[in-house]
């Protein structure tokens, strides 16, 4: 069967992995968690965070155990490690956040942590996002809270953060913080998702709500946006993922089949890009 151009991917607390034609809705494929191709053993807690470098030489996660690990796929097991001293919940490009609030930068070449923030003080780091060029981090919280710091040009290790706003943006936690992709370009969006079962999308010009998606019956925990920022999709504890457009905030298609909590999100998206 040929595979379909786009292609959306969705992980459960059911112990499944489906994959989806994003476009039809229709579940094409099913894994269990047991027949995963390959597994890394090291951390001895949850794996909260994990993502591969942009030329997928090596892999990073991050685990409640309170560890930043790097993975090289071309080679067995463990490479380096980081201790974080706190629950890790998030890590972008090896930018970490913890459960006692800490942001870290950790620099592979010094082998070590490169520059620490501390937004605020025993206040869960619950996701960070990094614009695709590398000129803006954002920080959610479990209080509800986006920290935008600029990154100053001219640093390969990102370690200058020049604050640039703090947003409220929930009552209760976010668990998801996403800046919009490339081809978004000239506008720029944040979405926010959170435990108060909405996702917000706020346009960074000014950091204006631009709209509400409304329609998850439980806590929102991933998004993705669509390769040309077009359309988001979001999962949550109401078992389900949803396809939603970034032009009217409509719902779009909504995508069941799992048996618990869905989790993650990912798109392998092979559409044409259209306008934001």
């Amino acid at each position: 069967m040929t595979q379909p151009s786009v292609v959306l991917a969705t992980a459960s607390y059911d112990h499944t992995i489906r994959f989806w034609e994003a476009k039809s809705g229709r579940c094409y494929r099913t894994i269990q968690y047991p027949e995963s191709v390959m597994s890394y053993d090291s951390h001895t807690n949850n794996v909260m965070a994990v993502g591969f470098q942009c030329d997928g030489n090596w892999m990073y996660s991050g685990s409640e155990d309170g560890t930043v690990k790097i993975w090289d796929l071309r080679a067995p097991g463990c490479q380096r490690e980081y201790e974080s001293r706190a629950a890790v919940n998030t890590v972008t490009e090896l930018i970490s956040g913890d459960q006692n609030g800490n942001i870290r930068v950790w620099d592979l070449t010094a082998n070590s942590c490169s520059c620490e923030l501390v937004p605020e003080v025993d206040t869960a780091v619950r996701s960070l996002t990094v614009m695709w060029d590398g000129s803006l981090v954002v920080a959610a919280n479990n209080r509800g809270t986006c920290y935008v710091w600029r990154l100053l040009q001219g640093t390969q290790t990102m370690t200058n953060f020049e604050p640039l706003h703090k947003l409220q943006a929930h009552d209760g936690y976010i668990l998801k913080c996403l800046l919009s992709p490339e081809l978004c370009d000239p506008n720029r969006y944040l979405a926010t998702a959170s435990a108060d079962h909405t996702v917000k999308i706020w346009n960074l010009d000014g950091f204006t709500l631009e709209k509400t998606l409304v329609g998850h019956q439980r806590w929102v925990w991933d998004c993705v946006f669509s390769v040309d920022g077009a359309f988001l999709i979001t999962a949550s504890s109401d078992s389900t993922a949803r396809l939603w457009s970034m032009s009217n905030g409509e719902e779009i298609k909504v995508y069941r089949g799992h048996q618990k909590a869905t989790v993650c999100c990912a798109l392998h998206d092979g559409t044409e890009p259209s306008s934001c």
